[in-house]
C-alpha cells in the first residue's frame, strides 16, 4: 500500500514534548538511502555540500581557479543559515503549539540544539573571520548586496508579524527567491573571475546559472509539494515541470556545446538532476519522508561527475 505523509507516531520527545524523529530510512532499490544520507540531511550538511559542488562546478565550466577560502566560506555560511532556520522553525512551532509542519530535520535540530546552536555560531564566526581576513575589499563591497538580500529574506521569513511584507506571490514565491539567492552565491565567484570581462564573455555562464536557478526552484518546490500532501495528493505536476526543464536544458546544451563544451556539460548535469527529481516524485509514496527529503538534495550532486573526472 502506498505510504502517505502522516504525522509521526504518538511517542514524543521528553524535551518540550516535541515528537521524536523517525528512524526508518529504508527505501526500495534502486532508491534505497542508507542512514548516512539521512544523517547528512538531518545535520543540515546537505545544503553546504550542494552549494560547494555547484560553486566548484561553475568555476570548472568557466575555466577559473577559486581560492580555497571561497568554497569554505560558502559552506560555513550555508550551514549556519540552515541550522538557524531549522532551530527557529522548531522554536516558532513550539511557541504556537503548532507542530503540524515540523519535519524530522526540525525535530533533530531541536533535540540536539545544545550542540547545533554552538556549531552554527562557530560557523558564522569562522565565516566572518574569512570575510575580513581573506576576501578582498572590492569583493566585499560586491557581495554586500547579496548578503543584504539574503538577510532581508531570512529576517522576513522568521519575523512575519514585525516587518512589512514583501511580495511572496506570483514570480516572487519563496521557492524562487531561495533558488535565486542560492544560485547567485554559487555562480558569482566564478563569473567575477572570468579572464575576459564583460557581459558577452559571461553569457554562457549566466545561461548555466539561469538553468541552475530553475533547478534549485524545482528542488524547493518539489520538497514543499511532497511535504504538503494535503494540497498535493496524486498529480504529476513535478514530473511535468521536470520534463519541461529537462527539455529546455537539452536545448541549451545543444546551443552551447560547439563553442562552450564545459558549460554545456554542466547544463547536462542539471538535466540529469531534474530527471532524477522526476523519478523521486514518481516513487514518492514508496519512500519514507526522511529518505525522500535527503534524496532530493542528493540528486543535485551530479556535477561531481565533472569535478572527479
Amino acid at each position: 500500500m502506498p505510504q502517505t505523509f502522516t504525522n509521526p507516531p504518538p511517542h514524543v520527545d521528553a524535551d518540550l514534548s516535541l515528537p521524536a524523529p523517525s528512524a526508518n530510512l529504508d527505501a526500495p532499490a534502486p532508491l534505497r538511502l542508507w542512514r548516512l544520507a539521512g544523517l547528512w540531511h538531518l545535520t543540515s550538511l546537505d545544503a553546504p555540500t550542494v552549494a560547494v559542488v555547484w560553486c566548484l562546478a561553475f568555476a570548472w565550466a568557466a575555466g577559473v581557479h577559486l581560492p580555497l577560502w571561497i568554497p569554505l566560506l560558502l559552506a560555513l555560511v550555508a550551514w549556519a543559515v540552515y541550522i538557524a532556520d531549522r532551530l527557529l522553525d522548531a522554536r516558532s512551532a513550539l511557541r504556537t503549539a503548532n507542530l503540524t509542519n515540523l519535519r524530522d530535520r526540525h525535530r533533530f535540530h531541536h533535540r540536539h540544539r545544545r550542540l547545533m546552536f554552538p556549531l552554527a555560531i562557530a560557523a558564522a564566526l569562522a565565516a566572518v573571520w574569512i570575510v575580513f581576513t581573506q576576501m578582498p575589499i572590492a569583493a566585499r563591497e560586491r557581495n554586500s548586496a547579496l548578503a543584504a538580500a539574503a538577510l532581508a529574506y531570512f529576517t522576513r521569513v522568521h519575523s512575519p508579524g514585525r516587518l512589512p511584507s514583501f511580495a511572496l506571490s506570483g514570480l516572487l514565491k519563496k521557492e524562487l527567491l531561495v533558488g535565486l539567492l542560492f544560485t547567485a552565491a554559487c555562480a558569482l565567484p566564478a563569473i567575477s573571475r572570468l579572464p575576459v570581462p564583460g557581459l558577452l564573455a559571461a553569457l554562457p555562464l549566466w545561461a548555466d546559472a539561469a538553468f541552475f536557478a530553475q533547478l534549485a526552484w524545482l528542488n524547493c518546490h518539489a520538497i514543499d509539494a511532497w511535504e504538503s500532501s494535503a494540497i498535493y495528493p496524486h498529480t504529476p505536476q513535478i514530473q511535468i515541470q521536470s520534463s519541461l526543464l529537462s527539455l529546455s536544458g537539452i536545448a541549451l546544451a545543444l546551443l552551447l556545446g560547439p563553442a562552450h563544451p564545459h558549460t554545456a556539460a554542466l547544463v547536462l548535469c542539471g538535466v540529469a538532476s531534474s530527471l532524477l527529481l522526476a523519478l523521486l516524485d514518481h516513487f514518492r509514496y514508496r519512500i519514507t519522508p526522511l529518505a525522500l527529503r535527503a534524496a532530493a538534495d542528493l540528486v543535485l550532486l551530479t556535477p561531481l561527475a565533472l569535478l572527479l573526472a
